[in-house]
């Protein structure tokens, strides 16, 4: 099987630039108006947004490689990692710890230059065990001897999606993805540029395992780049995963194809102004959030209570699962049922609650700006 990298003028992809001036231009407008959005609102998202994207972008990415992540366990992760308070979540995930640190290092830090140790201590972060599951794997090195395929199907009946390059190319090869990413692609255009950089990588495929991962932590770092702030308002992994088969078809396609990769790109680009029209949703969280502690600014409530309002708003509308009760209460602030049911008591009195169902101690609340009433 001819692949991409077996061409003769790999890696030197071309486009057509008429046909991605539409997804191109589409994709410039939606990413201008959320960054104007952004800036209007300045710090009202701040760390907030950034705390959200996260979560979703560390959960998301590691959903696509079949690893499923406590999104609970991850909010302490990166909550520990902005400076956020920590009470009442649940112990970070070992296994998104290493994740977190890739993701805030390729965007905190993407001036930085990349650098094949830089790569290498990514995917060591991902795997602080040397193990994959169950499976031992070279760890901070690229991958071994064996031939690296992507394939799916039962045993005996695999189909083979794709093969990477054999690993005898890949120091020369990584040295010369590295000197495109931090130099041969000057000039090129910074979405461009990202999508080219999300294929390239995951075609050398130069890992035992973290491959996805990184990669998409790589077009984090790119649209960083290009955006100029290092904050992210939208998940390109939330986005991918949502387009998972579509993902997976245009790649393999493209990595059978020749070295015209404008489908790809116009995948790509589309897919980015999608990521940036789903991330709406989370900013109005934030501004919900924001706007709801203006409101309620003069009133007091104690540390409990505003842990418990928070985690409420932070679930959103319909988010939390059977509503707010006592049990619930005490589970996640340590209090007594008595102490919980009176504090509950004096958020229904406030009106920052309302009662959904159930009576006394069984009863179920939720925040009253869900409701689209206060009392």
């Amino acid at each position: 099987m001819l692949y991409i990298w077996n061409r003769e003028k790999w890696p030197d992809f071309t486009w057509n630039a008429g046909v991605l001036l539409k997804p191109l231009g589409q994709s410039r407008l939606a990413q201008g108006r959320l960054l104007a959005q952004a800036g209007t609102l300045g710090l009202t998202l701040g760390v907030e947004s950034r705390s959200l994207i996260l979560v979703e972008e560390a959960v998301k990415t590691s959903e696509i490689e079949g690893q499923k992540l406590n999104a609970e366990s991850v909010r302490s992760s990166v909550a520990r990692r902005l400076g956020l308070s920590t009470a009442g979540l649940k112990t970070p995930d070992r296994n998104a710890e290493g994740l977190i640190d890739l993701l805030l290092d390729a965007t905190v830090k993407h001036n930085h230059p990349l650098t094949l140790r830089r790569l290498k201590s990514w995917q060591a972060s991902l795997f602080p065990t040397g193990y994959s599951g169950l499976k031992k794997i070279r760890v901070g090195q690229w991958r071994g001897e064996e031939p690296m395929q992507v394939v799916s199907g039962p045993l005996g009946k695999e189909k083979v999606h794709f093969t990477a390059p054999p690993v005898k190319h890949l120091e020369l090869e990584m040295k010369r993805f590295v000197q495109w990413f931090e130099e041969k692609s000057a000039g090129m255009d910074g979405l461009i540029r990202a999508g080219i950089a999300h294929l390239y990588f995951v075609t050398l495929h130069p890992f035992e395992d973290g491959n996805g991962r990184i990669a998409r932590a790589l077009t984090d770092m790119a649209l960083t780049q290009d955006e100029g702030v290092k904050e992210r308002y939208y998940s390109m992994s939330a986005q991918i995963m949502t387009e998972r088969d579509a993902y997976y078809r245009n790649l393999e396609k493209t990595q059978k194809g020749d070295m015209d990769i404008t489908p790809w790109l116009v995948w790509f680009l589309e897919c980015l102004v999608r990521a940036i029209k789903a991330s709406e949703a989370t900013l109005g969280q934030v501004l919900a959030k924001a706007q709801f502690w203006r409101d309620y600014s003069q009133v007091p409530l104690s540390p409990r209570q505003r842990k418990v309002v928070n985690r409420l708003l932070d679930a959103g509308a319909g988010g939390f699962e059977g509503g707010l009760s006592t049990r619930k209460y005490v589970g996640m602030t340590k209090v007594s049922r008595a102490t919980a049911y009176r504090e509950l008591a004096d958020l229904l009195v406030k009106k920052i609650l309302i009662q959904t169902s159930g009576k006394g101690r069984n009863a179920s609340y939720n925040l009253s700006v869900f409701s689209g009433r206060r009392g």
